[in-house]
């Protein structure tokens, strides 16, 4: 839909609806030394073709994660997404008007965290599969918390220090209302020493956390 822009009526007409005459009134209470009072150093105003081919030059610039190896770790790490993928999720009957954040999730979505999670467990024997979970941080707490439930031990939890460090924060932040103890296994060469891991598990464990790939890539 292309921009519409305020035209001065509007915006006379949106400065008398909130009770001032100017723009200028608006920024009052900003002192005069931290107001930039000059106009912005931008380049003459483009046609819609045009910026968008301009826009189209400079992100031809950058070098995306999928177009070269990557190494960088942190999460930036190489995705890929079958074609089949968004062709199924866009099928109707998987969604509804209703965002998935509702009491009124839709079968839809249940219907395709179901599939997805029988899937998952069929293909890597896993007793349980997560799904539509808001990221990599939450989704570690909440794997953490559904081994404590399912074990019935809340006195200990390993991770591996190849664990994203915000992960590990989010997950400290989680259990610090239940007084289970945290323990960061130290990282050898970019990875977990297995017997490291074989020495910090015992019958009080709940889990033990590891990334793969990890935060170093």
């Amino acid at each position: 839909m292309p921009y519409q822009f305020a035209t001065e009526q509007d915006r006379q007409e949106m400065l008398a609806a909130i009770g001032v005459s100017s723009v200028e009134d608006l920024f009052e209470t900003i002192p005069a030394d931290m107001r930039l009072g000059r106009p912005l150093e931008l380049p003459p105003a483009m046609g819609e073709l045009e910026l968008s081919q301009h826009i189209s030059e400079l992100v031809g610039r950058n070098l995306a994660a999928g177009e070269a190896p990557c190494f960088l770790g942190g999460g930036c790490y190489d995705h890929f997404i079958p074609a089949a993928v968004d062709h199924i999720a866009a099928r109707g009957e998987w969604y509804t008007s209703y965002t998935p954040y509702q009491p009124e999730v839709s079968q839809g979505n249940l219907q395709a965290m179901f599939e997805y999670q029988t899937l998952i467990c069929r293909l890597t024997g896993m007793d349980v599969s997560n799904a539509s979970l808001y990221d990599g941080g939450s989704a570690t707490a909440e794997a953490v918390l559904m081994a404590m439930s399912a074990t019935k031990r809340l006195g200990k939890v390993v991770v591996a220090g190849g664990l994203h460090p915000e992960f590990r924060q989010i997950l400290k932040t989680y259990l610090a209302g239940y007084g289970t103890k945290l323990v960061t296994l130290p990282v050898a060469d970019g990875g977990a020493d297995l017997e490291d891991v074989k020495g910090s598990l015992d019958g009080g464990t709940a889990c033990l956390v590891i990334q793969n790939p990890n935060f170093f890539g």
